[in-house]
């Protein structure tokens, strides 16, 4: 491909042929879109310049610019489609968000009063999704090793809540600690 001479049969191709190309499609979408439509179709034709027949470039481009609306017309209907689904969603009322805020504050606080040993096993286990055996080696350490340090920073991170939640309105509505229920990371708390 010569790019000067691609770059002439294109511009030819373009002024010779962008009237009749916009028409074809303005009476086929609103004209806001049209312009749109018309680029594309006209981009479509500098990527494929050599597919573009010389003795029929004009038909070609009329079936580039359909496929280019029957794409728009299907992005219109699937838009069409999810706008009826989102009304069709019962309305959930969220409230206050700034009792969550208050809560995840909270716990933060509780966490950050932990000690760095008991802060680092929940953190590679809750927030960095280890498994025990990858933990264990991390911190270079035994697996049962790494079960027992786990358990006592949830049981240390539990109490810090519960202490919390006894103290103010803020954590009161978190559940409390049931026995042998609880499993975070894989194992039993």
């Amino acid at each position: 491909m010569e790019t000067s001479t691609d770059e002439q049969r294109f511009t030819e191709m373009y002024r010779q042929h962008y009237g009749a190309v916009d028409a074809y499609v303005r009476r086929r979408i609103l004209a806001d879109h049209s312009a749109d439509l018309v680029a594309e179709v006209f981009l479509v034709a500098w990527r494929r310049l050599g597919d573009v027949p010389a003795d029929a470039e004009l038909p070609w481009l009329y079936g580039v610019a359909r496929n280019a609306l029957a794409n728009a017309y299907r992005s219109h209907e699937r838009r069409l489609r999810l706008v009826e689904l989102l009304a069709a969603q019962p309305h959930r009322d969220t409230g206050d968000h700034s009792d969550l805020v208050a809560q995840q504050e909270a716990i933060a606080t509780v966490f950050d009063g932990l000690n760095e040993n008991d802060q680092e096993v929940l953190r590679l286990i809750l927030w960095d999704n280890l498994t025990l055996p990858q933990a264990a080696k991390a911190l270079g350490c035994t697996i049962p090793t790494l079960q027992v340090r786990l358990h006592r920073a949830r049981k240390r991170l539990r109490r810090g809540i519960d202490v919390l939640a006894e103290s103010g309105p803020v954590l009161s509505s978190l559940p409390k600690q049931r026995t042998g229920q609880a499993k975070w990371g894989g194992a039993d708390a």
